[in-house]
């Protein structure tokens, strides 16, 4: 092979891959960022333990596979044996048990501060400490967080599940309360999952703890365990659990889209410099160049331009994790104790993953590089495709079906695997689409330039992008991931907004909901004071695992709920005893119950009830259903998530945490705030997209900047103005553009109607395809914008650049020659 000549044709080939550089480059930081973020993500010992350096708890960990339900608390009976094991252990200065119940200062007129209270002993167990005034020692006396602006000595109002109670200032500390005496805590708060302990001075750790376990085996048995050091973090509450799987799910998400996104990209790329080098490697391959130093050339360059791009990527994403960390902790998506932890295997595994996908994205293109014929690249037009081999015509039907396939069975999904078949149809019709592109965009560029043929600028637009296929697709892909991206993910939140609009409108005669303002639940006081007394009550029960349960007074209160939750099953049911319960079908046929059975069952305050199985339900609102009165009596902390009530919308209720709302509004999910974190992660992925189209769109046009050159010399030489050519340019790119926005929607909205199909039949009513199109055409109008001005700008920087040195190659022999 000759060297020399290898070295001329690739002289300056680097410049052309700045683009990918910068792709890789983006792709790496989110990698990076997010792997840091991923790493950092697990639990944290809670801040209220953060003094204790050891935990007695009760065993398992709140996480998705049980609803982020808390643990089976201790009976009452079981957690004080255990703290009079515990106190007697030598070592131990204090074993302090942990109850919480819901309690909330109310300043102003509105619950403010934080809402979940607890006794004075357990501040202990936290880095806090009396800044004001002294400890409560008896029954209505609390401490507050001095944040409040209360002073010692002030009277102030609790809002509890019952309702609103008087209490009197006793001191303010500086951690977030409020606190309340431990016979007050006992009286109002419900089992027990934690006993904190502390240490005396001097004491060696390991040796207590070990004593300790000893003692709670003698006590608790297996129902306790001993954590020491980070094991804390274990004892998180089930909120904190759910907030973190939210955020795992938001940073998975960003990292799948950084990989893909960028794989995407970089084989784009790639197969559009292969394209325009096959005269060189023609020459190569006449020079004597093999098919395997042809590959090695492609993947040199991918792993060249990966190495670099991996590297400085992953350095940009971690120094920018900690700012991202912070977002996502003000954004309420990660909790409050989240931080970033640095450890070396994300940025080698993103410096790995960014070296990854530039030589993945590169594949396709080195074995297309290595087919080249000599004379076949000699004699072909760098503009036009190859022809579509058989490999590519099966690969692209197959996906295009499959995809169609999916989105058609999408209809009839489960409603855990919707969204993933969803997203499965649209990833496998964006890989269909873009291996049938030379088939493809020829006759849609065709058809979208029809309106154009009858101006010159026009028909020279439409012939040049129908005709340079490989360009055409090079420069559509992006726009076509960044369309059906846009339209698929906002049209798939607002589609399933609609859903509940739908499902939800089946309430009754209501006109309005009654829903929390500033407080996590309706107390009961508040469902009083809108006469929804007889609201169901929600909790968790524990039987062999825990149960989503509800509280109603009978068949009255459970009967408004009957259109939406279709419990005409109850029959001749009058209502539910204090020792009776119904259950779900589902249920009764997982643990064999039949009517009139005896199952246990555990409540909140730790309290097992053998309860008789009144009525199984093929259709229930929860697992449990039991009488609101037992429910209350063991739960003095459960809140009702909403009710739905006969008034008008907007009526407030002073202090008592509750306001009513429009029945349209809450089910569309305006008030919801699981709805405010989907369309936060909407937004956030849609903007990553959006961001890697514009880069990926300058980057595309750049490339297809020096086979644009020929065109436009052509175009002056035949007495084309400047200006005639500027919008010939233009007017391609908008083309382009408006190609890759209609391929966009051939993904989307096949996706989104099997989508629709699967959310009308769980609402059980016709559901519209909603698309907020003002933000799918600000995207589109990036697309077009970033697209017409960077072709126009670097054609005719290169351009210029060319006519120039031609000239001074054509100047030079009569310069010497006069010399």
């Amino acid at each position: 092979m000759n060297f020399a000549l290898l070295r001329s044709l690739l002289r300056g080939r680097w410049t052309g891959l700045v683009g990918s550089f910068v792709a890789l480059c983006l792709g790496t930081v989110i990698l990076s960022a997010t792997t840091l973020l991923l790493a950092s993500a697990g639990p944290r010992v809670p801040e209220r333990y953060a003094a204790a350096p050891l935990l007695v708890r009760v065993p398992g960990t709140p996480g998705e596979e049980n609803g982020f339900g808390e643990n089976r608390p201790w009976s009452p009976e079981t957690a004080g044996s255990l703290v009079r094991a515990l106190t007697s252990v030598p070592g131990v200065a204090a074993a302090v048990p942990d109850r919480a119940f819901y309690a909330q200062a109310v300043v102003g007129g509105r619950p403010a501060g934080a809402h979940e209270a607890r006794s004075w002993s357990v501040a202990a167990l936290a880095p806090y400490r009396l800044v004001a005034g002294r400890a409560p020692v008896s029954a209505g006396e609390v401490v507050l967080d001095r944040a409040l602006g209360l002073v010692p000595g002030s009277p102030v109002t609790l809002l509890t599940a019952r309702g609103p109670a008087p209490y009197t200032v006793t001191g303010l500390t500086d951690g977030p309360g409020p606190y309340v005496s431990d016979g007050e805590a006992g009286r109002l708060g419900g089992g027990v999952r934690v006993v904190g302990l502390l240490i005396r001075p001097g004491a060696d750790l390991a040796a207590v703890r070990a004593a300790v376990s000893r003692a709670v085996r003698g006590v608790a048995g297996e129902s306790g365990e001993v954590l020491a050091g980070p094991d804390r973090a274990a004892a998180e509450s089930a909120a904190d659990a759910r907030t973190r799987w939210i955020g795992m799910q938001v940073l998975t998400a960003m990292a799948l889209l950084g990989g893909f996104v960028s794989v995407f990209l970089v084989a784009s790329t790639f197969a559009f410099r292969v394209h325009q080098r096959r005269r060189e490697f023609g020459l190569l391959r006449a020079a004597g160049a093999t098919p395997r130093q042809i590959r090695l050339i492609v993947y040199g360059e991918a792993l060249a331009v990966g190495v670099a791009a991996a590297t400085a990527g992953t350095l940009l994403g971690a120094a920018v994790a900690p700012a991202v960390g912070e977002a996502l902790v003000a954004a309420g998506v990660e909790p409050s104790s989240f931080g970033v932890r640095f450890t070396p295997w994300p940025p080698a595994g993103a410096v790995a993953a960014g070296i990854a996908a530039a030589l993945l994205g590169a594949w396709s293109a080195a074995r297309r590089a290595a087919r080249v014929r000599p004379l076949e690249a000699l004699r072909e037009h760098a503009a036009g495709g190859g022809p579509m081999t058989r490999t590519r015509w099966i690969a692209g039907t197959v996906a295009v079906a499959g995809g169609l396939a999916m989105a058609v069975a999408s209809g009839s999904a489960r409603e855990d695997a919707l969204v993933n078949d969803v997203l499965l149809a649209a990833m496998a019709l964006i890989a269909g689409l873009t291996l049938l592109a030379p088939v493809v965009l020829p006759p849609l560029v065709r058809a979208l330039a029809w309106p154009m043929a009858r101006s010159a600028v026009g028909m020279l637009a439409g012939r040049g992008a129908a005709t340079a296929v490989r360009r055409t697709a090079a420069t559509a892909a992006p726009v076509l991931l960044t369309v059906g991206f846009a339209v698929l993910v906002t049209g798939m939140v607002r589609t399933t907004a609609a859903a509940y609009t739908v499902e939800g409108a089946a309430g009754g005669g209501a006109t309005a909901v009654l829903v929390p303002d500033a407080a996590p639940g309706l107390p009961d006081a508040a469902l009083r004071a809108a006469s929804a007394a007889t609201a169901p009550l929600p909790a968790t029960v524990w039987g062999d695992r825990p149960f989503a349960a509800l509280g109603g007074a009978g068949l009255g209160d459970l009967g408004g709920l009957d259109g939406r939750a279709g419990l005409g099953d109850l029959g001749g049911l009058d209502g539910l005893d204090d020792d009776a319960m119904a259950v779900a079908g589902w249920i009764a046929r997982d643990h064999g119950w039949r009517t009139g059975d005896r199952v246990p069952i555990t409540f909140e305050d730790g309290r097992t009830v053998r309860l008789r199985v009144a009525a199984v339900l093929a259709e229930a609102p929860a697992e449990v259903l039991v009488s609101r009165d037992t429910l209350r009596a063991h739960d003095p902390s459960a809140l009702t998530s909403e009710a739905y009530v006969s008034g008008p919308p907007g009526r407030a209720f002073p202090g008592l945490g509750a306001k009513t709302v429009s029945v349209a509004d809450r089910v569309a999910g305006e008030q919801a705030e699981e709805d405010r974190l989907v369309w936060l992660f909407t937004l956030l992925l849609v903007g990553v997209s959006a961001g890697y189209a514009g880069l990926a769109i300058v980057n595309a046009q750049v490339m297809a900047a020096s086979a644009r050159v020929r065109d436009v010399v052509v175009l002056r030489l035949t007495g084309a103005t400047r200006r005639q050519a500027i919008a010939a340019t233009a007017a391609e790119a908008a083309l382009v553009t408006g190609t890759g926005t209609v391929l966009g929607f051939a993904v989307a909205v096949p996706a989104l109607l099997g989508m629709r199909a699967g959310l009308a039949e769980m609402a059980g009513g016709a559901v519209p395809l909603v698309v907020p199109w003002p933000t799918v055409a600000a995207i589109v109008a990036l697309c077009l914008v970033l697209a017409t001005t960077s072709s126009t700008i670097f054609t005719f920087n290169t351009s210029a650049a060319k006519r120039k040195r031609q000239t001074e190659a054509d100047q030079g022999p009569f310069t010497r020659a006069d010399a």
